[in-house]
C-alpha cells in the first residue's frame, strides 16, 4: 500500500480531482458538480466483508444540488446513475489510494438494484464498497467490487461485481 491516510476531507478529493493526490496520469476523480461525494471515512486495501479492501464515504444531500432541477421538473430524483458512478468512483480511488498507477475507467457492472429514491428532503447518502478482487499484472490493473448506497441509512441501490481498471494509455 502506498503512504496515504485512511480517510479523506472534501478538499482532499478536491486535490484528487485536479490530479494532485496521486500524481499526473493516475486515479483521479471527477470534479464537481460530478463529484458524488464529500468525504471518505474508511479505506483499506485488505479490510471489508472479503478482506480485499473497501471504501465507506458520504454524500451531503441539499435541494440545491443541480440534478434535482432538471430531474424532474416538479418530480425531483436523483438520477440512479449517478449513485452508481459514485460507486465506480470510489471503486477507482481505492485503486490510486494504493498507490496503482494508471487512469481510471469503468468497466461495467454485473448487476444493479435500485429499491428507494434520492428526494431532497434525505440528508445523506452512505456509500459502501468491498473489493472481491483487487489485482495488478504487467497488462491489467483492476478492481471487481460490490456496493451498497444507504439514504440516511435506508439500503436503497445495491450493486454486485462493479469493475474498474486503470490504464498507462
Amino acid at each position: 500500500m502506498a503512504d496515504y491516510p485512511t480517510s479523506f476531507g472534501k478538499e482532499d478529493l478536491l486535490k484528487c480531482a485536479r490530479g494532485e493526490l496521486f500524481g499526473p496520469g493516475n486515479a483521479q476523480l471527477p470534479a464537481p458538480p460530478m463529484l458524488m461525494m464529500d468525504r471518505i471515512t474508511e479505506i483499506s486495501g485488505d479490510g471489508g466483508l472479503h478482506g480485499k479492501g473497501h471504501v465507506v464515504a458520504e454524500f451531503d444531500i441539499t435541494p440545491d444540488l443541480w440534478f434535482f432541477e432538471c430531474h424532474f421538473p416538479g418530480n425531483p430524483i436523483m438520477p440512479g446513475c449517478l449513485g452508481l458512478d459514485g460507486l465506480w468512483q470510489l471503486t477507482g480511488f481505492n485503486l490510486g489510494w494504493r498507490g496503482w498507477q494508471g487512469r481510471g475507467y469503468a468497466l461495467g457492472v454485473g448487476e444493479v438494484k435500485l429499491t428507494g429514491m434520492v428526494r431532497p428532503d434525505r440528508r445523506m447518502l452512505t456509500y459502501k464498497v468491498d473489493f472481491t478482487k483487487a489485482l495488478q499484472t504487467r497488462r491489467l490493473t483492476m478492481g471487481v467490487a460490490d456496493g451498497i448506497v444507504e439514504a440516511d441509512g435506508e439500503v436503497i441501490y445495491i450493486v454486485k461485481d462493479m469493475k474498474v481498471a486503470l490504464s498507462e494509455s
